[in-house]
């Protein structure tokens, strides 16, 4: 699939200028991905093209946000109390526990006097305004959404942000510590099965109609009603509204998490919501000011791929970032169209005035005897519930939930471009090089030597000594950002993990393309030794190397024993979730053989 870079050639050159130039032209070297990066959607030559990327992109959210494989969903035990009537409708407090011992506050609004007929339901995450659900001024209301919505006959469930309003036991901004991270414990991840667990709970209602729920938030609440679309299959219509764009993605915590966006962006994300019905609200004064001449094209793309265009529009409003009067019109009138409540057109509009104080909506302190957990403990039970997903994975899902964290797979073909006395190793198409030194041998067996000093540290090894007296053949690498492929100051560090793998995880990827150009010279055996810390390296790639490729594998470090316990200098998000070292290690044993020489 050929990949479009979403910068102008002149903008290209300038970052190059900036974090300096590849050697090798390694795009990763190159060009910096980060959330004011100006993106596009690639073009898709069909639909089947579309529908494996779309199966790759839905891994890849659930992976980033730490919910792949899903956590078990427990009894929600759901607290509706404090009733309110305000005439053409109800609404409620409502408290659910999604993780046990961690809850989600929200409000329930209701239509009334509807008899036994089933209603349409709207789930409505907010964004980033002070007030978060219970926010009500004139740029941005929730209250006065859900009103309007539950007086048109819609069931509508505004629920908090985590650390928001009554949410509080974990604080909005966690997730940046490199235990959180190797667990995929993050903001972004919560609130995304916070939503998951609030479509659960609309969906469990009897007045509701299950197969009429749509999803609408604005700014931040956007991001979570992009994401909750794209994953769950529930949601029948989606209005995202000031946050799709190709020039901004979403600065907070909780709209970022380490892989997310790598190789993707929101307009594709949005995507993710065809054929369904979907209503981009845009403002001419924000980072959506472009959505009717640039992002809502690219998303109609995809559609089109469907044979249905129509079913995404694009409206936007002269006004600054906002959901406010205007947009919240526009919202009723497309929700009339596509989940057909029980009203005529002209009531599709907003005619209620409702006010509320802040306790008619607030939950208050959470009651004693529900023992709402600590942050720390809620991370605990995190860790707990996903060890016992990942624990009933079969060897096969396994594997592919590691190459999903690490972000790379095997290629499926390797080109060898020639460079000097060096041949450089690319996957087809993706602008990634590995720089690479080939030595062949006077037998079929062949041997890939991994340094964390680069090609020219593993060719002078005690290992390149043995396999060249051998006979066999020697390929020797500078995997990323090590000998040749260093370029200073590029590094991604910790910095842009949502758009760019870490840099153990480019090393890993790395490594699978010179395994993979090794296995096309069809060697009847391959040894891959590796020294020192690229032992880590070599581990995550050889377990996600197909039980097809005859690879044996040398761990030449006496520290190395440890890797069945801890991590150690290894850095990639989303490794202890995915099983950790053991797991690393049991899936080499399974296809592969595996030698730790721990002699000094």
């Amino acid at each position: 699939m050929r990949r479009m870079m979403g910068a102008s050639l002149l903008g290209f050159c300038l970052l190059s200028l900036l974090w300096g130039q590849s050697r090798w032209g390694d795009i990763r070297s190159m060009f910096r991905r980060d959330v004011g990066t100006h993106y596009s959607i690639p073009s898709y030559r069909s639909l089947d093209e579309w529908k494996l990327r779309r199966t790759h992109l839905r891994t890849q959210i659930l992976t980033a946000a730490g919910l792949e494989p899903m956590l078990p969903k427990s009894d929600l035990h759901a607290r509706r109390f404090d009733s309110l009537d305000k005439g053409s409708f109800v609404v409620e407090k409502v408290l659910l526990e999604t993780i046990p011992g961690y809850f989600l506050a929200g409000n329930l609004y209701l239509p009334k006097n509807v008899g036994d007929n089933k209603v349409p339901a709207v789930l409505v995450p907010h964004g980033h305004w002070k007030n978060g659900r219970i926010h009500d001024a004139a740029d941005y209301s929730v209250p006065a959404l859900c009103a309007n919505l539950a007086a048109q006959g819609y069931a509508a469930f505004a629920y908090d942000m985590v650390g928001y309003n009554d949410t509080r036991q974990t604080s909005h901004t966690f997730g940046k510590s490199e235990q959180e991270e190797q667990w995929g414990f993050s903001p972004l991840g919560l609130q995304l099965w916070n939503s998951i667990r609030s479509l659960d709970f609309l969906e469990s209602l009897p007045m509701v109609d299950g197969k009429r729920i749509a999803v609408t938030g604005a700014s931040g609440g956007a991001t979570q009603s992009l994401l909750v679309a794209a994953v769950d299959d529930r949601l029948q219509a989606a209005i995202p509204v000031c946050m799709v764009s190709a020039t901004f993605q979403g600065d907070c915590t909780c709209e970022e998490a380490p892989g997310l966006r790598l190789g993707t962006n929101n307009m594709e994300i949005a995507a993710l919501m065809a054929p369904k019905p979907m209503l981009l609200l845009s403002s001419k004064k924000d980072w959506t000011k472009r959505t009717p001449d640039e992002e809502y094209p690219a998303i109609q793309s995809i559609y089109r791929l469907y044979g249905n265009p129509d079913a995404v529009s694009s409206i936007q409003i002269d006004s600054g970032h906002n959901y406010n009067h205007k947009s919240r019109e526009e919202a009723y009138r497309f929700l009339f169209n596509v989940l057909k409540p029980d009203i005529p057109f002209s009531a599709a509009r907003e005619n209620i005035q409702a006010k509320f104080k802040p306790e008619d909506l607030l939950v208050g302190p959470l009651p004693a005897d529900l023992h709402p957990l600590s942050q720390d403990e809620v991370f605990a039970s995190w860790r707990d519930l996903s060890r016992q997903r990942v624990k009933g994975l079969s060897d096969q899902d396994a594997r592919r939930l590691l190459a999903s964290t690490v972000g790379a797979t095997w290629p499926r073909r390797v080109e060898a471009i020639p460079a000097g006395q060096l041949v450089l190793l690319e996957r087809a198409g993706s602008g990634e090089r590995v720089p690479a030194r080939w030595a062949p041998g006077r037998v079929s067996e062949a041997a890939l030597l991994i340094d964390p000093g680069g090609s020219e540290a593993a060719r002078h090894s005690r290992s390149a000594a043995h396999f060249v007296a051998r006979g066999a053949s020697i390929l020797t690498v500078d995997v990323y950002q090590t000998g040749s492929a260093v370029t200073p100051g590029i590094s991604c560090g910790r910095t842009c993990l949502t758009f760019q793998r870490s840099d153990d995880a480019n090393r890993v990827s790395d490594i699978l393309t010179a395994l993979s150009y090794l296995n096309s010279t069809r060697p009847t055996r391959i040894t891959m030794s590796c020294n020192g810390k690229a032992g880590s390296w070599c581990v995550v790639a050889a377990a996600v190397t197909p039980a097809g490729v005859p690879l044996s594998v040398d761990l030449l470090d006496p520290e190395i024993a440890a890797l069945n316990d801890q991590p150690g200098p290894l850095f990639i998000p989303g490794l202890e979730r995915a099983g950790g070292m053991q797991q690393v290690l049991r899936l080499i044993r399974l296809n592969h053989q595996l030698r730790i020489d721990t002699a000094d």
